[in-house]
């Protein structure tokens, strides 16, 4: 049953719920969500629910109705996010998992373990007790091939799964591994599930042989009800009358679980087709049904595999699925999930070198475009002079430095008061679930003419900076250098470096006073621009672990969401009628295509917060009324 707990419900009250919940058998799950806190109470009922729902505390008791009670989605309507390491599967993240099907050495799985995390890959797997059909075949290393797996994903920053065939190893297997793998054949080993789950750690559960999706859920409901809440499910394909493949790749299995259990489902087209030109197709498709995930093997000579080496792919070619996944993400609305790589010892090159400085904590902040650039300065009004920064070329390298965790901060700009939105930050903001807006600052725009020292304004014949530079100082340009030739450049900040790495004495450029000072140029002209009222809104970004530091001390007052809506008359109206329902102000509304989607398009608003939880009552309301709903972040406005 689930037991939904009042809104003001005491410690002493919920503590009274619990042990009478406990001295009638049940196992006791309590799950805390945005709005209410509920209970779920598993085993043998013989209660009368009318006895709990009496009790101090208890709103309401509602049974669910499914066998599986842990994995329902009755329980828990929001999705779980299983955490292996540093890396999180599920909700709008696509993750890799890729390596050998068996460690056959220490050379075989590092060179593997590097090239998968040089593709893409995020979870290394390996394994090290192979259950094979015929008792001839290779069984695995035992033991020391977990020792050479454990060593490979500490020397590529990833964390590793391999599969446990016996409930004796699995005290053993707990040193070395972060996640715990259960074959199609043990999916319905009941010892080895109940030792696995009393440890508590993460488990990917892969689907049998021939097992309904209630048994595979049931499955996973023993893996709940002995300890762990961190279980993903894997489709790797069921056994039927087809022969053409290994097994028959169930995609359908896909959204009909998600439908059904909260928990995050992947796939595994390695097992599903045990053909190697198979598996790129089918783990597109896999994606495409809505995978949080694949689980591929990879291996450098598969004709020499001791196992499954027909279905191993070569790494270069784990290298363009990666690549075919990333471009289907926005497709279907997430984004492909990276992290810190951290390469002990020396730091070889400059992506190293960013890593390191994550993994030591140190405080750096990504920006767009060259030192001296105005983003540059928004990040020193947020943090300080003397902070660290990673100037970036694009806003999606500010993107990807973020998500991989090489920065704790980026600064990006969102919207200029003469120029308009920034719409490719917005669309960014979609595309990257680990990251979420903590807070805004405003820069005012103030335009110099700069030039190398030595130089007069009647010698400047070329004037270099940003279009939008360029457009912002037109009636200076045409009122005090007629004669000068206006030359577009991809940023304002980089146009300085340019004039100043020509030497021409000849040539100018439209830019801040802190790209001058960073160059050591000259400022012939300050104020230049025409609109003295121009300023450039910047959003500071973070990933999600990094965001309640910065609002500690920075309480939001608004927030921003993307959501769709049907294709029919006034359902935007309906979605808008709801925020003036819940007194939310909207102080901005852009409409922007969806990526791979003609014609369709998502919404992004910005709301004014009455208080730090004004959004929440309307979220459920707002659900109702759009889809693919996402909050981007809550954050302390500028005004």
């Amino acid at each position: 049953m689930i037991i939904i707990l009042k809104q003001d419900v005491t410690n002493t009250q919920k503590d009274k719920i619990k042990s009478v919940l406990k001295e009638n058998g049940l196992i006791i799950k309590e799950i805390r969500g945005k709005e209410d806190t509920v209970l779920g109470a598993v085993g043998v009922n013989r209660m009368d629910p009318r006895q709990i729902e009496l009790m101090d505390g208890v709103a309401s008791v509602v049974p669910i109705s499914k066998p599986y009670k842990l994995a329902s989605r009755e329980l828990k309507k929001e999705d779980t996010i299983v955490s292996v390491g540093n890396v999180r599967i599920g909700g709008n993240r696509v993750v890799m998992m890729a390596g050998p099907c068996a460690v056959e050495s220490e050379k075989q799985i590092m060179e593997i373990a590097g090239a998968v995390r040089e593709a893409g890959a995020v979870i290394l797997r390996g394994g090290a007790f192979k259950p094979r059909t015929s008792p001839y075949s290779f069984q695995g290393l035992g033991e020391e091939g977990l020792k050479y797996l454990r060593k490979a994903g500490d020397a590529f920053g990833m964390p590793v799964t391999t599969e446990v065939v016996s409930p004796k190893d699995v005290a053993m297997m707990c040193d070395y591994i972060d996640m715990f793998q259960i074959g199609a054949r043990n999916m319905q080993n009941f010892e080895l599930l109940k030792e696995v789950g009393k440890t508590g750690m993460p488990v990917l559960l892969k689907r049998g042989l021939a097992a309904t999706i209630e048994e595979w859920l049931m499955a996973a409901e023993y893996l709940m009800a002995n300890g762990t809440d961190q279980v993903v499910l894997c489709e790797r394909g069921i056994r039927t009358y087809e022969k053409a493949t290994r097994n028959t790749l169930d995609c359908s299995a896909i959204p009909v679980v998600q439908k059904l259990t909260h928990l995050p489902v992947i796939g595994d087209p390695s097992h599903a087709t045990g053909m190697r030109d198979l598996v790129a197709p089918m783990g597109l498709a896999l994606v495409a049904a809505g995978a949080s995930g694949l689980i591929v093997e990879v291996h450098n000579h598969p004709e020499k595999a001791f196992s499954d080496g027909p279905q191993s792919l070569y790494p270069q070619q784990f290298e363009k699925l990666v690549r075919d996944v990333q471009a289907l993400c926005p497709v279907v609305g997430k984004s492909l999930e990276s992290v810190p790589r951290i390469i002990p010892g020396n730091i070889t090159d400059e992506s190293a070198a960013e890593d390191t400085a994550a993994a030591t904590d140190e405080l750096v902040v990504a920006f767009q475009g060259e030192r001296g650039a105005f983003s540059e300065l928004a990040v020193r009004r947020v943090f300080n002079e003397d902070v660290k920064v990673l100037p970036c070329r694009s806003f999606h390298d500010a993107f990807e430095s973020l998500n991989r965790g090489s920065v704790k901060y980026a600064v990006l700009p969102i919207e200029n008061t003469l120029g308009g939105t920034i719409v490719d930050n917005i669309d960014l903001l979609t595309r990257y679930p680990n990251i979420t807006i903590v807070g805004e600052v405003q820069v005012r725009i103030i335009h110099n003419l700069i030039a190398n020292p030595g130089a007069e304004m009647e010698d400047i014949k070329k004037v270099y900076s940003h279009p939008q530079g360029i457009a912002q100082c037109r009636e200076f340009l045409e009122r005090e250098m007629p004669y000068a030739e206006a030359i577009p450049f991809f940023d304002t900040a980089g146009a300085v470096s340019f004039v100043k790495e020509s030497g021409d004495m000849s040539a100018a450029a439209i830019a801040g006073a802190p790209a001058a000072a960073y160059n050591s140029m000259q400022i012939l002209r300050e104020g230049i621009e025409t609109n003295p009222r121009n300023y450039t809104r910047f959003f500071v970004l973070a990933r999600e672990e990094n965001a309640d530091v910065f609002r500690s001390s920075n309480t939001p007052d608004r927030a921003a969401v993307s959501f769709t809506v049907s294709d029919t008359p006034g359902s935007l109206f309906d979605a808008l009628e709801v925020l003036k329902e819940h007194n939310l102000n909207m102080k901005k509304l852009e409409s922007r295509p969806i990526a791979g989607k003609p014609w369709q398009y998502f919404f992004f608003a910005e709301l004014e917060l009455s208080s730090p939880d004004a959004l929440d009552g309307a979220l459920e309301a707002l659900k109702e009324k759009t889809s693919d709903l996402k909050v981007l972040g809550y954050y302390k406005s500028a005004h």
